[in-house]
């Protein structure tokens, strides 16, 4: 890039709202939503540590019961403690100690009356006895809640899918994104002849008495609330191991028994996949805990070292390439975004949903890389630009703090394109590569906000990149570099524009590639040619009056 401000200290990012071009609908929100995407005083007291999971699911009955077990160290003086789960599910008990404890209930969430002294820096638990008939899913993942279904043999076909809905759709727990536990483990109880996979690693399996299996899951790395799965049906199992950049990483695969050996042949882009997105973003962060993917009845999401797949063994988005490109039918959609998501989503995590952009932008460009990586530079700006039809435009990407409120679907496709206009901005490949890998190193297993994201690319560019982020993430204005040629001169500017925005772009002038440095105000340059052409890497509208 040629010049923007340079940044001499850390820089502070402006979140204010703007009034120019700001079409976030306000919405009306409940009590109920700033319980749950607020970080309350009965929240902030404590800090998870471990959760035992131990759940017992009915599908014949569409019926769950158990117990999470809560493990927590105290930060300050509380002795009331929100945990939180939805209705129709029901807490029957909660007990500390040996004692059961009062509960305060208010909708979704529920205040535990502590009896023992807290002392602060000491770990503790409790543990949540619960039942009920969790929501169904009327169109996973986007609706989520519990899948249950049936696969072409009659048999039962049961998972869980949650995202913004919220973990506490099905199990009790610290359902804010701000806090995550260190470690879990998930003992899932069900009928037996069918087998559950969730996160991490298998521990143990034990058949019960009275016809069920229980599999014992632990989890070894920090993992968020809605990352965790339960997922039942008839499995057969394969895998591989892929020695990579931390050395060797078992890739465990769970299909329905019919579809074996077209997984056995489908599953090849997931070797691709690590050895490309580790190429782009740093080592998988969960080695630990390896990577699965996991045959699921519905499309597919990116739940933590227990990727769900149900793009039913096709090329590009259920046999569509969603960029027009024809790029997008070289490779399994589902397996390379949602895989996509370990690093962006997983690794690196958003306190508020309002910047879920963080986990979709970076993933949805994540895609455009991996076809960079195998077909070449220019294969993977034609995929990402041609994502650009399905960007609207018609609300910001930023959602709205405190109330659980992600922003628009744009944070897709509008995400990656902010993200390849900024990669020219750099101008040096490796340099935007190591930019990537550093936020995976340097937030690794946190959780973040959009301001820390923003502070830390501008800082190791050293640009000043405030108006630019504000202009793209805080508005729904495109940039759009309006110019007329007269007489041997080329005259142009930026209008819808956010104040003091003056990002530079390159342009072909007289056949030449060159660098423009336009702002709100009318510049002139003396040209022969009677045409310029905007690089269509830049993601702005161009106007010749």
């Amino acid at each position: 890039m040629k010049k923007l401000t340079l940044v001499l200290v850390l820089i502070s990012i402006s979140v204010n709202c703007f009034s120019q071009g700001l079409l976030q609908e306000k919405s009306n929100f409940t009590h109920q939503d700033t319980l749950r995407g607020t970080i309350t005083p009965e929240r902030s007291w404590w800090d998870l540590t471990y959760y035992h999971l131990d759940v017992n699911i009915n599908p014949e009955d569409k019926f769950i019961s158990g117990k999470t077990s809560v493990y927590y160290r105290v930060l300050k003086d509380n002795k009331e403690l929100q945990i939180d789960l939805q209705e129709p599910m029901k807490i029957n008990s909660v007990i500390q100690n040996g004692k059961t404890l009062a509960v305060r209930h208010d909708g979704n969430a529920h205040f535990i009356s502590l009896k023992d002294d807290q002392e602060i820096g000491k770990v503790y638990s409790v543990d949540v006895f619960y039942e009920g008939y969790p929501k169904e899913a009327v169109r996973a993942p986007w609706d989520g809640g519990f899948s249950w279904k049936k696969d072409d043999n009659n048999k039962h076909f049961v998972a869980t899918s949650c995202q913004g809905l919220g973990a506490s759709v099905w199990w009790p727990n610290k359902d804010h994104m701000y806090d995550e536990v260190d470690s879990m483990l998930i003992s899932v109880t069900n009928p037996k002849g069918l087998s559950n996979i969730s996160n991490g690693k298998l521990r143990s399996k034990t058949e019960n008495n009275d016809d069920t299996v229980t599999s014992h899951w632990f989890v070894n790395n920090p993992i968020n609330n809605y990352g965790v799965n339960v997922n039942i049906g008839d499995y057969v199992h394969f895998s591989e191991v892929y020695e990579g950049e931390k050395g060797p990483l078992d890739l465990d695969y769970y299909v329905l028994s019919y579809n074996l050996e077209k997984a056995k042949e489908h599953f090849k882009d997931t070797p691709k996949m690590m050895k490309a997105f580790e190429h782009w973003f740093g080592p998988y962060p969960f080695y630990e805990d390896g990577f699965k993917l996991v045959e699921v009845p519905y499309l597919g999401m990116e739940h933590q070292s227990s990727v769900t797949y149900g793009n039913q063994y096709k090329k590009g988005y259920l046999g569509r390439d969603i960029s027009g490109s024809g790029w997008g039918l070289k490779f399994d959609y589902i397996i390379i975004h949602e895989a996509g998501h370990e690093w962006f989503a997983n690794n690196i995590t958003y306190k508020d949903i309002a910047d879920m952009w963080v986990h979709e932008g970076f993933t949805t460009y994540s895609e455009n890389l991996f076809v960079e990586y195998y077909y070449g530079k220019q294969a993977g700006s034609e995929y990402v630009i041609g994502q650009r039809k399905g960007i609207s435009n018609k609300r910001t990407i930023i959602g709205e703090y405190n109330v659980n409120k992600g922003g628009s679907g744009d944070m897709y496709s509008k995400g990656a394109n902010i993200l390849h206009t900024l990669r020219q901005l750099i101008e040096d490949d490796e340099k935007w590569r190591q930019i990537l890998r550093g936020l995976n190193s340097v937030f690794y297993h946190q959780t973040v906000t959009t301001e820390q994201v923003e502070n830390y690319i501008s800082q190791q560019t050293g640009i000043d990149l405030t108006e630019f982020f504000n202009q793209y993430l805080r508005t729904t204005m495109i940039p759009t570099f309006e110019y007329e040629i007269q007489n041997g001169k080329l005259k142009y500017r930026w209008t819808n524009i956010v104040n003091n925005f003056d990002m530079p772009i390159e342009v072909t002038i007289d056949s030449k590639k060159q660098w423009l440095f336009p702002n709100s105000e009318w510049k002139t340059l003396a040209i022969k040619s009677d045409g310029i052409e905007i690089d269509k890497d830049f993601y702005v509208y161009s106007k010749e009056l």
